[in-house]
């Protein structure tokens, strides 16, 4: 009777042994956040990008942390396309937005957006400032674009560079955010909106690691977008003196087509500065970078006094890059590596850590689909970005031959003419007009970093040439492919009328 007593006990056992193991290993795996940081208008000029002159301790810790691409390129140097590319996991051509004044759901209204998605997944979206387009700094403390559609809550700062932009030094008369300004402000960093919307930022943190919820928290800074303002003690960090200004001559744009010379000759009043003048605005650039780099240090040293960071993804980025002098520009707008190469940095559980891949292509438009992989969330059909996913683990892995960027160019008789490039690990390609027509352009970057000498013509480049021909076609075919089930409402949209705008100043 013992012994069927004792047969009946591990007969028992043995049936709910698969059962409790399967209990214990269907237990979901922690869920993490995502803290996404955009700067507006901040080129590779950074520490961690090997700069000898600018100050970024706090992005230069957080490549330390984690992995920092310094191949990752933008799908359109302008700020608005730019945001819709990456908010969406599209290129310009399926997004048809190639202006500044439009809305995503002109186009394609039925689209899911990042944030979108994440709420999809009981993720809390939140943005704080600047993530899809605002004209900077008009729009400052407005609301903004798609907010119903991709955010759970929203925080528009303003701060006081906006309410004392009549202080602001400009090359154009009450102009400030086209043109190139500049302020070395009194007060502190928190009383500039973006000094509020680090505080704002650090505040949500505080309630997630409370809370325990899952989050999407998305802070969009407006510098260093121009105007160029930061608090006086920022200014301190840098000299006038030191600052260098790339020479370019009117003979140089004989040798690259007529639509890239009008790329970097279209502001008027930007071309042949003074050189005490062009020191002084590259000067306050790159106060105005640091300015930004003691916010985004504010936020991430919160992220980890919270302990957020054991479980939280941060991508830092910008929307494109930045022209200071080279080619004889300013701003952006080009399809040289000036204007398309961003910062871009992924750090969190999981992720390599102090990693530097130099030379793989990627693409903002790939962020989507790298930050669903990470989740561990499904990406929709329609994202045409590829995930990037795996170099976070592995450095020599490989998602990409080339990255795509495009640039629409008003040229004379011509109208606007549309400009492709590709980036690959050694060379760019560009070419302008419907198959070159109007010229081609290719710099090989193990000689010329600077994209000064074009090959286009040279015979000892020809073979490179036509294959980058034959990719870069490859390239646009399919970034012209129209998005899998989203409907294309305005292949050619409308801008939002202007409101006009009145300055006022203090008697």
């Amino acid at each position: 009777m013992n012994l069927k007593r004792q047969l009946h006990k591990i007969y028992f056992i043995f049936l709910c042994l698969p059962l409790l193991g399967s209990n214990s290993e269907s237990k979901n795996p922690p869920k993490y956040n995502v803290l996404f940081i955009v700067s507006d208008d901040l080129n590779c000029d950074l520490g961690a990008y090997g700069h000898q002159q600018v100050i970024s301790p706090n992005i230069d810790k957080l490549a330390q942390r984690g992995v920092l691409f310094g191949n990752a390129h933008n799908q359109y140097p302008w700020c608005a396309p730019s945001r819709a590319s990456f908010m969406t996991g599209l290129y310009p051509d399926q997004t048809k937005i190639k202006k500044l004044r439009l809305s995503i759901r002109q186009t394609i209204p039925r689209v899911v957006t990042l944030g979108q998605r994440l709420r999809e997944e009981n993720y809390h979206s939140v943005r704080i400032g600047k993530i899809y387009h605002y004209h900077n700094p008009r729009d400052i403390g407005t609301a903004g674009n798609d907010d119903n559609y991709t955010w759970d809550q929203t925080v528009n700062p303003y701060g006081r560079d906006k309410i004392e932009e009549y202080k602001i030094n400009t090359l154009t008369p009450r102009s400030y955010g086209g043109t190139l300004s500049w302020l070395a402000a009194d007060g502190t960093d928190e009383e500039q909106t973006d000094g509020i919307g680090a505080t704002e930022t650090i505040e949500f943190l505080d309630k997630f690691a409370k809370s325990g919820e899952n989050f999407f928290l998305a802070f969009g800074l407006y510098r260093p977008h121009t105007p160029y303002v930061a608090p006086k003690k920022y200014f301190d960090l840098y000299e006038t003196d030191d600052m260098e200004i790339p020479k370019s001559s009117n003979e140089y744009l004989k040798t690259i087509p007529q639509a890239a010379a009008r790329s970097v000759r279209e502001k008027r009043d930007q071309r042949n500065l003074e050189e005490n003048l062009a020191k002084t605005i590259k000067e306050a650039y790159y106060a105005t970078t640091s300015f930004v780099d003691a916010q985004v240090g504010r936020v991430l040293d919160k992220l980890e006094e919270t302990g957020l960071d054991k479980n939280t993804i941060v991508v830092f980025t910008s929307d494109h890059g930045y022209h200071l002098g080279e080619h004889g520009h300013w701003q952006k707008r080009t399809l040289f590596n000036n204007a398309t190469r961003v910062p871009l940095i992924v750090a969190g559980p999981g992720i390599n850590k102090n990693e530097k891949i130099m030379t793989a292509p990627v693409e903002l438009v790939d962020i989507y689909p790298t930050i669903m992989e990470l989740l561990g969330v499904n990406t929709p059909e329609f994202v045409s970005g590829k995930s990037f996913a795996p170099l976070l683990k592995d450095s020599t892995a490989r998602v990409r031959e080339s990255a795509l960027t495009e640039l629409g160019v008003s040229v004379g008789y011509e109208g606007r003419v549309s400009g492709y490039s590709i980036k690959t690990e050694r060379y760019r390609f560009t070419q302008w007009g419907a198959n070159g027509l109007l010229g081609f352009e290719l710099y090989d970057h193990k000689f010329d970093k600077e994209e000064l000498n074009n090959l286009a013509e040279d015979e000892s480049y020809k073979f490179i040439k036509d294959s980058l021909y034959v990719v870069l076609s490859e390239r646009i075919t399919e970034a012209r492919k129209p998005p899998v089930g989203l409907e294309i409402v305005a292949s050619d949209p409308k801008e939002l009328k202007e409101p006009k705008t009145i300055h006022s100043q203090p008697k």
